[in-house]
């Protein structure tokens, strides 16, 4: 199946591909033997074909001697890299930019973690100190108004296991921000915005916010943990989006999508029961097994008369009914202006 190309062009395709490959590099050496094909190919949300190019590159373009035992993928012998000379300059450029890394989602924090060592390990015994508190530039306050910042702050919670002081405003009283502890447990995107998964100290529970209700946050000292059952597929549930308790039981639901859009819609990953099928006529199949919510009537909106529903026979009259109202609405303004 062709998959659509990225809308800022070739070059960002292949900077996104070199990027999934040292990931994958990466993931092999931390954990040799576990890897598969597949399981990379749900990791990063790929078909397992791409990945199939990916290990060819790793094997044949880098000259790395990847193998499988039968059960995942592992590195016969890796290349030891030369030692390497830095001026000072250079070295504090580098812990700088190794510190700043540690924001990001996606970086090995314990990979990270060493290799910040080792580079303090090159500077004088007395430096050290100063030097940390000099390029620790990861923030432990946030406002509303610099979204990266607040993001970051919070990844460093996350990564850290540090509580949050925060304000926060909720949708049906935005104008009262009231504080809160919490203890980050899941940051993801979603839509155009951001939420957060995390325990309220005050609600005694795990609760879902939107990052951007978020009028202020503090990094506290007081360390938290993990349970170790929590699992995000399973908070979340089958419900399409995230409006938990919205929703009526998990059902079968079988859109057929126009070709252009069906590529698009194959490129992401929608919901843990998503099944993609290529049809012969250029058409692309999407059956979801999920709890239809308000939320997913938005998104088949979204994709005008390029979605038809198949099944079930409830929602693709209410996504009738949605698009009957809005002609409706157009055409009664319409006549106001004649």
């Amino acid at each position: 199946m062709q998959m659509h190309a990225s809308p800022l062009g070739p070059r960002d395709d292949q900077i996104r591909r070199t990027a999934r490959v040292l990931e994958i590099v990466q993931q092999i050496v931390v954990a040799p033997g576990h890897w598969s094909r597949k399981s990379l190919a749900r990791c990063h949300e790929i078909s397992e074909r791409m990945i199939q190019k990916d290990l060819q590159l790793i094997r044949y373009r880098l000259g790395l001697q990847l193998e499988h035992d039968g059960m995942g993928y592992y590195f016969e012998r890796l290349p030891r890299l030369p030692t390497t000379n830095y001026s000072f300059s250079e070295a504090i450029a580098l812990m700088a930019a190794a510190r700043a890394a540690q924001s990001l989602p996606g970086v090995d924090s314990t990979e990270l973690a060493a290799a910040i060592a080792r580079l303090e390990s090159i500077f004088p015994i007395e430096l050290r100190a100063t030097l940390r508190e000099a390029t620790e530039q990861l923030p432990r306050r946030a406002l509303k108004i610099h979204r990266q910042t607040m993001l970051s702050l919070l990844y460093r919670a996350f990564a850290e296991r540090k509580q949050v002081q925060m304000l926060y405003a909720t949708a049906s009283h935005p104008g009262e921000a009231k504080s809160r502890i919490i203890e980050p447990y899941h940051l993801m995107p979603y839509g155009r915005s951001w939420h957060l998964i995390a325990y309220d100290h005050k609600r005694g529970d795990v609760l879902q916010f939107k990052v951007d209700r978020v009028q202020e946050a503090e990094l506290l000292d007081k360390s938290y943990s993990i349970p170790a059952d929590f699992d995000v597929d399973e908070y979340l549930g089958d419900n399409w989006g995230l409006m938990r308790g919205s929703a009526i039981e998990p059902q079968d639901v079988v859109l057929l999508f126009e070709p252009q859009a069906g590529r698009w819609v194959a490129e992401e990953h929608w919901h843990k029961s998503q099944h993609i099928e290529a049809l012969s006529d250029g058409h692309i199949r999407v059956v979801f097994h999920v709890g239809i919510t308000p939320e997913m009537v938005n998104w088949l909106l979204y994709y005008g008369e390029q979605v038809y529903v198949e099944q079930p026979e409830e929602l693709r009259n209410e996504v009738k009914e949605a698009h009957w109202n809005a002609w409706r609405i157009c055409d009664q303004r319409d006549e106001r202006r004649v």
